[in-house]
């Protein structure tokens, strides 16, 4: 059979169910850039919001971070500060979060945390993985910091982003280093 171009509006097994293979062992599957790809194997919700300014944090108090611009929403999930698993697409996120908080002293920390439907210490594998921390050491700054961590996520489940420090009094997030955003993930 010559090379071509085969066009067809869609693709199906003769019986309506079963296998359909494009290729074979050693070959490569070309999707070209451009192409937009949905459906089971689309990387879909997805979010990403960023803050539109500052935010002053307490010292010692659990702050939730207000993201205040959507970048990505592609199923609006994303609204009041969380992100909320759509009906029909519970399964396995990857959850990342950026934060940089200003003047801070030596030996001081922050924690950044994701929340899991209002509460911390969502386990995965049986273990805690929803907080990571970091501390200025031997000099004052700022500490900037990313966090991402693997959900099971169920249909309206929500995911919000926290802070916390102990630095004695309030501190600024910078925005502009600021980050929280997530997607489904296929084949998993």
């Amino acid at each position: 059979m010559a090379d071509g171009t085969l066009k067809v509006g869609t693709i199906t097994t003769s019986s309506g169910s079963g296998t359909i293979t494009l290729g074979q062992s050693g070959e490569t599957v070309n999707i070209p850039s451009g192409t937009t790809v949905s459906g089971a194997v689309a990387n879909t919700p997805m979010f990403l919001a960023v803050p539109s300014s500052n935010q002053s944090v307490s010292n010692t108090t659990n702050t939730l971070i207000t993201f205040g611009t959507e970048v990505i929403d592609t199923d609006s999930a994303f609204a009041s500060n969380k992100f909320t698993v759509p009906t029909g697409e519970g399964g396995k996120y990857f959850l990342y979060s950026s934060v940089r908080v200003n003047d801070m002293a030596d030996g001081k920390e922050v924690q950044l945390s994701f929340k899991k439907n209002g509460g911390y210490n969502f386990a995965i594998g049986g273990v805690d993985y929803y907080s990571v921390t970091n501390s200025v050491q031997g000099a004052t700054g700022s500490i900037y910091f990313t966090h991402s961590l693997i959900a099971v996520l169920a249909a309206g489940d929500y995911i919000e982003n926290a802070i916390y420090h102990n630095h004695g009094s309030s501190r600024d997030i910078n925005y502009t280093y600021t980050r929280f955003g997530g997607y489904k993930l296929i084949g998993v």
